[in-house]
C-alpha cells in the first residue's frame, strides 16, 4: 500500500513542476541573478616589462649583439715622467745651520748625520756625472741661483712660456696657485754667502734605469718681497726693506732624457725656521643699516673697531 502511495506522489510531484515551468515560459518571468562579492586580496603593483629582466647586458653584449667592435675603456691615472712627484730622501737641515760645538751631545750628532748623508750624496754625484760629464759641484751652485732667481722674475711678469722651462711640473702649480688678481714684486738685491751644494741624491722611477738627479743647495741672500691684491692694497712684505732669506733649493734633471735641463723642483724648509709673517687681507667694513627714507652722513659716522681675535697657523 505505501510503495504505490509514494509513486503516485512522485508523479504528482513531476507533473506540478512541469506546470510551472510551462506556466514561467509563458508568463517570461526572470529571477535575479545571485551576486559575487569579490574578496579583498594583496595589492599588486604594476611593473614594466623591461624592470622584469633578470639579467642586464651590459654595453659590450649589447654592441656584440649589433654587431659593433666595443672599444675597451681604461681607467688609469695618467702620470708624467720628466719630473718625479716629491723629493727622494729630503735633506734634512741641521738646527741653528751647523753652528753646534761639536763637543757637545747634539753637536757630534749633526757631526755625524753630515757624515752619513756626504758619503750618500758623494755616490749619487758620480751617477750624475756619468750622464752629465759637465757636471761640477762648485759651478752647479752658481747656476742653480741663477735659475731661482730667473724662475722668480718670471712669476712676477706672469711669464708661463718662461716659466715652465724653469721650473718642474710638480712645482709649477705650488709656485703659481693663489696669486691669480695679484701683483707680486720680487727683486734680488745680493748674495751674503756663496751658494753651496749640501746634498745629492739620484733616485730612479717607473724602471730601474729611468734616473733622476736632484741636487740640494744652500742659498743664503737678501731679497725684497711686496704682494699686492687686486685693489692694490699691500698684503704682504715691502719693496723698500730687504730681508736675510735661508733657502735649501732642490734642482732635478731627467738623466736619461739627452734634451733635459736642471730645473726648480721645490724648496725644504726646516723645522726650526721661524714663522712667516701674516698677510693683511682686506674686508669689508659693514656700513650702518639705514630705512628708505634716512640719508647717510659721511662726516659723522664713525668707523667700528674690530675685536682682537686670537689666531695660529
Amino acid at each position: 500500500m505505501a510503495m504505490p502511495m509514494r509513486r503516485t506522489l512522485l508523479l504528482l510531484h513531476q507533473a506540478t513542476l512541469r506546470s510551472l515551468k510551462n506556466a514561467e515560459t509563458s508568463l517570461d518571468v526572470r529571477y535575479p541573478v545571485p551576486l559575487f562579492l569579490p574578496v579583498r586580496t594583496k595589492k599588486r603593483y604594476f611593473i614594466p616589462p623591461a624592470v622584469r629582466l633578470k639579467e642586464k647586458k651590459s654595453l659590450e653584449e649589447k654592441a656584440q649583439t649589433a654587431g659593433l667592435t666595443y672599444r675597451q675603456q681604461y681607467f688609469e691615472r695618467p702620470i708624467n715622467i720628466a719630473c718625479t712627484a716629491g723629493i727622494f730622501d729630503a735633506y734634512i737641515p741641521p738646527e741653528g745651520d751647523a753652528r753646534l760645538s761639536t763637543l757637545s751631545k747634539e753637536g757630534l750628532k749633526q757631526r755625524t748625520e753630515q757624515m752619513r748623508q756626504s758619503a750618500t750624496s758623494q755616490l749619487a754625484i758620480r751617477k750624475i756625472k756619468e750622464h752629465d760629464p759637465h757636471f761640477i759641484t762648485k759651478e752647479f751652485a752658481e747656476k742653480a741661483q741663477e735659475i731661482f732667481i730667473e724662475a722668480h722674475n718670471a712669476l712676477a711678469q706672469f711669464n708661463k712660456e718662461k716659466l715652465h722651462s724653469l721650473v718642474t711640473e710638480r712645482c709649477y702649480p705650488e709656485m703659481t696657485r693663489g696669486n691669480r688678481y695679484k701683483t707680486i714684486r720680487w727683486r734680488f738685491v745680493e748674495s751674503l754667502e756663496p751658494p753651496k751644494v749640501v746634498h745629492a741624491r739620484c733616485p730612479d722611477m717607473v724602471t730601474k734605469g729611468n734616473l733622476y738627479g736632484q741636487v740640494t743647495v744652500r742659498m743664503h741672500s737678501k731679497q725684497t718681497l711686496a704682494i699686492y691684491d687686486r685693489f692694490g692694497r699691500l698684503m704682504l712684505g715691502s719693496e723698500e726693506q730687504p730681508k736675510d732669506v735661508l733657502e735649501y733649493l732642490v734642482i732635478e734633471r731627467h738623466l736619461v732624457n739627452p734634451y733635459g735641463r736642471w730645473r726648480l723642483h721645490g724648496k725644504i724648509v726646516p723645522s726650526w725656521a721661524p714663522a712667516k709673517d701674516p698677510i693683511v687681507k682686506t674686508i669689508m667694513i659693514p656700513g650702518p643699516v639705514l630705512k628708505p627714507s634716512d640719508e647717510f652722513d659721511a662726516l659723522n659716522y664713525e668707523v667700528p673697531k674690530p675685536e682682537a681675535v686670537q689666531w695660529h697657523k
